[in-house]
């Protein structure tokens, strides 16, 4: 099986019209279309760790949903010259393997795959409800078993093994209805009062966050909780928010990939904490 053939798999199993080459970040980033495919390895970027563990593993295609060349379009040319990329690049070249980004077809296909392996990670498929907002497609609304906004900081650090999580609010504050919006959603998809629309318009207690600004949602919040509102944020950050949607895009994947081994490389949050 080529790694065209895999990536024509993936994109008709989206069931969405495909987007053209120029409105899409969903492209091959090394390797060919040609190549034979040996081992898969999905992940949420491709960083130089994840790399040097595909290469101990006999891995030749990595999907990943992020940037390999650190900007949104994965454009290289100002690259050409600075050692990061040169090295990196040589690392993946040396290895023969290839890498595919699929974001853009993830997120706007039949299903959102990166919510799907949310929901999967942490149970929470059965608590979907409506999401009573003007855009249906913006965030995924939940009716959580009642809880507080610190128990429920103290369930995700567990579950994805993070030191520290962000919160703004009581952390004693009842929680019941709860959106998620993983990754960059959580900024507004190019439209800030988004997510503050989404917490009105659906009367929420808690927004799950990917990436903020402090002076949009999380001020929002900060402000509502400070009148005595009941409304809280909790913030995972971009990778611990997507990561779950490319650990099970293996098994969305079976039906395609047949007897060609796929497995999930964490790429890992990006940040120590001292």
């Amino acid at each position: 099986m080529t790694v065209q053939e895999v990536i024509n798999g993936i994109l008709n199993k989206t069931g969405m019209e495909l987007l053209p080459a120029e409105r899409t970040c969903d492209k091959l980033m090394t390797g060919s279309y040609d190549m034979e495919v040996t081992k898969i390895a999905t992940t949420f970027m491709a960083t130089v760790e994840v790399i040097q563990e595909a290469i101990r593993q006999g891995i030749n295609l990595i999907i990943t949903h992020e940037p390999t060349w650190f900007t949104g379009k994965d454009e290289t040319e100002w690259l050409e010259k600075d050692p990061v990329y040169l090295e990196k690049r040589k690392l993946i070249e040396e290895h023969n393997i290839a890498i595919w980004r699929f974001h853009d077809h993830m997120h706007m296909g039949k299903e959102d795959i990166i919510y799907r392996g949310f929901d999967l990670e942490f149970g929470w498929g059965d608590y979907k409800i409506e999401n009573l907002g003007e855009l249906k497609y913006f965030g995924t609304c939940y009716q959580l078993p009642a809880t507080t906004l610190e128990e429920l900081s103290g369930f995700f650090k567990e579950k994805l093994g993070m030191q520290v999580v962000q919160i703004v609010g009581n952390p004693k504050m009842k929680v019941e209805r709860v959106s998620v919006l993983v990754g960059g959603g959580s900024l507004g998809l190019g439209i800030e009062e988004l997510p503050m629309k989404l917490m009105y318009e659906n009367q929420l207690d808690l927004l799950i966050c990917g990436d903020i600004t402090e002076w949009t949602i999380s001020a929002y919040v900060r402000d509502a909780a400070a009148m005595g509102m009941n409304k809280g944020m909790l913030v995972l950050g971009h990778e611990r928010s997507e990561e779950w949607g490319m650990k099970h895009l293996g098994s969305w994947m079976k039906d395609i990939t047949g007897a060609i081994e796929v497995c999930f490389l964490d790429a890992g949050e990006p940040f120590l904490y001292l």
